[in-house]
């Protein structure tokens, strides 16, 4: 296997779970919160930073400000004044094209797709789910009520989709920025990542 794929997924549709399938069934690495510490190591800025800015654009100015005190690592004038916020999307980005450098992986979320744009190798898929059934997958998950797992999954995906809009100048679950557009609604978690295997195989078939 020698593609590098990136996942977008809606809140509560089982992204990171069909993720971990596809990259068990590869032998693969999958990234999605291991990210945050690669990047956190790589760029020199403090991990906690990449966790409260995580798919997440933010305008406050005092915040930043603050944050700013653990940045380090990059020098130039352009670089020190920028938002922490830009910082950490900057910083994400690197990481991602060297992991896509280093072999074979999944990419979960933040704007994997765009940071890697160009690539021969690239196989971009988006995960979608029926309402229902992402705020019973989330009920169960968090062990909440409907409501607040409704607000939840309203809450997350407003944040991902201002986030991949903001920083990649694209439309987030736009079925033309994307390979693979899938519901896993439709088939379950299992269903869907089987359905992913076998289109990653049959994508590298064709390109061999």
């Amino acid at each position: 296997m020698n593609s590098v794929i990136t996942i977008g997924r809606q809140f509560g549709s089982g992204g990171r779970e069909i993720a971990q399938k596809v990259a068990a069934e590869f032998g693969i690495k999958c990234y999605d919160k291991e990210l945050l510490a690669r990047a956190a190591k790589d760029s020199g800025l403090c991990e906690e930073v990449f966790e409260h800015h995580d798919e997440i654009p933010t305008n406050s100015f005092l915040y930043n400000l603050v944050m700013d005190t653990y940045s380090f690592g990059y020098n130039s004038s352009a670089y020190v004044d920028m938002p922490v916020s830009h910082k950490v999307f900057l910083a994400q980005f690197d990481t991602i094209k060297k992991l896509a450098d280093e072999e074979p992986c999944i990419i979960v979320g933040r704007c994997a797709d765009y940071a890697l744009q160009g690539r021969d190798n690239l196989i971009r898929i988006f995960i979608s789910g029926d309402e229902d059934v992402k705020i019973k997958h989330v009920m169960e998950r968090f062990d909440i009520t409907e409501q607040q797992a409704k607000e939840m999954c309203v809450k997350k995906d407003k944040q991902r989709r201002s986030y991949y809009d903001y920083y990649s100048s694209r439309k987030w679950g736009n079925v033309n920025t994307y390979d693979l557009a899938v519901n896993s609604s439709v088939l379950g978690i299992d269903g869907t990542a089987e359905l992913i295997i076998q289109y990653v195989n049959d994508v590298e078939k064709k390109r061999a």
